[in-house]
């Protein structure tokens, strides 16, 4: 077992500074690398040695895996933590890592090339009987053939790219009329957005929850589930609010869907920290979707329910030691929500929305936990993804969790730039949200941007607020009545946060 001294973060913003935050609890040194557009950003100032890399886009700076190796071994760094996105799931990145001698904090190459490939993880899963949506068995390239099978499996389908995420190389088929056109466009984006234009075909779920399965396992073969988080309320298929536990899950789907997704993970010797995710049907029938082979976004909400802290597990396992925990010493404690707070405008199809943070006051208090990489001043860059924080309330349960996210949100003041805050502040209040019966098609069912912008009668209470107040502060003496507090306004959330 060898002690990791020294950890290189490949990786930037919030989630370096989070990881940053663990190793030092462990006693750990760190080292940043960052691009000439992050010379200013919080995890390299937190850092206890930062290196420049590169020009601000990402194939000129965090994307250059050989350099980033050749930085850890310059600075006698034992070990890399890729955190998610850029190199965090590139098997040909962690295998030189191992190669050079260095600590991947993550798992092996071999599971990483497994999993990334979506028919390759259904294969896998499907050896240990795991649901698995009705599809094609592989890769599909012949229209007719597929056609054939589409027919077979019953309309609507999904085209999907095996590559592929994010929605790209994603088509809905209504008929067979349509097949045709639209397995050319899923095979040309899947082609031109990870160079791979192989496709599969499976049975489209209209009304889907989007429920996935946090796993950990150790070298030992040792592999237990942190439970589920629930992440249905999504925009263009990128989560924007996630919770833990769901609030449909039972005790025996939650048990059958974690040991499935043990299994999942046992299927490619996995360890490490590691998501298996799952679509759940309007029946609450589940089917394994993917495994994500890295620390997801939300992982905060499965930390704060079960007090465990991911990033040292991952830190502990890539030193060689065996879990300190078993399955059965497992349990949820209350229930924890996680708001993406991007730098998108909701009212404008969420459109990024880059610019300088005038004003930047995170929301405090019991239960409140908030993961970012800005400060007051700083300017969100233009060449990365717009997510600012993240935004995590804790709570006794779903109610108090609830209740606590919406004062939260009240409190973070941003002004500068447009914000999911107040989106998500409407979702909060939904009644489909409070009653746990939403699903994907969230957004596109009750959410429209004039939702977001106060009613005529609001607004008129706020003109004679604001004039009343200018009377008073102008000469108070010249007003001889007592002012109507009736005509006071009621606060509007997205007035104070997203301006």
């Amino acid at each position: 077992m060898k002690k990791i001294t020294k950890i290189l973060v490949a990786n930037r913003g919030e989630i370096a500074l989070r990881i940053m935050r663990s190793a030092k609890e462990m006693g750990i040194k760190t080292v940043a690398v960052f691009s000439e557009a992050d010379r200013q950003a919080l995890h390299v100032q937190y850092a206890d040695e930062a290196i420049c890399i590169g020009a601000p886009p990402s194939n000129q700076s965090y994307l250059k895996g050989d350099l980033i190796i050749e930085t850890a071994l310059k600075l006698g760094a034992d070990a890399i933590h890729p955190g998610y996105g850029f190199l965090s799931e590139n098997a040909e990145f962690a295998k030189k890592v191992k190669e050079a001698g260095l600590i991947f904090i993550g798992p092996s190459p071999e599971s990483i090339v497994v999993m990334g490939n979506k028919l390759a993880a259904k294969e896998a899963a499907q050896k240990y009987n795991i649901p698995l949506v009705p599809g094609t068995a592989g890769a599909i390239t012949d229209i007719e053939e597929a056609k054939q099978k589409a027919s077979e499996i019953g309309y609507p389908v999904l085209i999907k790219a095996s590559a592929g995420g994010g929605g790209k190389g994603m088509r809905i088929v209504e008929d067979n009329d349509e097949f045709e056109s639209q397995m050319q466009r899923a095979v040309s984006e899947a082609q031109s957005s990870f160079g791979d234009g192989a496709v599969f075909v499976e049975k489209y779920i209209g009304s889907p929850k989007h429920i996935e399965i946090q796993v950990v396992g150790d070298t030992f073969g040792n592999v237990v589930y942190l439970f589920e988080r629930e992440c249905s309320v999504q925009r263009r298929h990128q989560k924007v609010i996630e919770e833990a536990p769901s609030a449909v899950v039972s005790p025996d789907m939650r048990k059958a869907m974690g040991e499935c997704a043990v299994m999942v993970a046992k299927s490619c010797n996995y360890f490490g920290a590691g998501t298996v995710e799952f679509i759940v049907d309007e029946k609450l029938d589940f089917y394994f979707l993917e495994m994500n082979t890295r620390l997801q976004v939300e992982h905060p909400v499965t930390e704060q329910i079960t007090g465990i802290d991911l990033v040292k597990e991952q830190i502990k396992v890539a030193q060689g030691e065996k879990l300190s925990f078993t399955q059965e010493d497992l349990k949820i404690e209350g229930h924890a929500i996680e708001v993406r707070v991007y730098a998108e405008d909701p009212k404008n199809n969420f459109l990024p929305d880059i610019g300088t943070l005038t004003t930047y006051q995170r929301p405090q208090g019991i239960g409140i936990r908030v993961d970012d990489g800005f400060a007051e001043g700083m300017t969100i860059p233009i060449y990365y993804d717009p997510m600012i924080a993240k935004l995590i309330a804790f709570g006794k349960d779903r109610e108090e969790a609830i209740a606590r996210m919406r004062r939260a949100i009240a409190e973070y003041k941003i002004i500068g730039v447009e914000t999911t805050l107040p989106f998500c502040d409407f979702v909060l209040q939904h009644e489909v949200f409070l009653s746990g019966n939403f699903d994907t098609k969230f957004v596109e069912k009750y959410f429209s941007p004039e939702k977001l912008n106060p009613t005529e009668i609001e607004t008129e209470r706020m003109i004679v607020a604001t004039l009343i107040g200018k009377l008073l502060s102008e000469n108070t003496s010249q007003i001889t009545q007592p002012v109507d507090t009736s005509v006071q306004p009621k606060k509007s959330g997205w007035k104070n946060r997203s301006r």
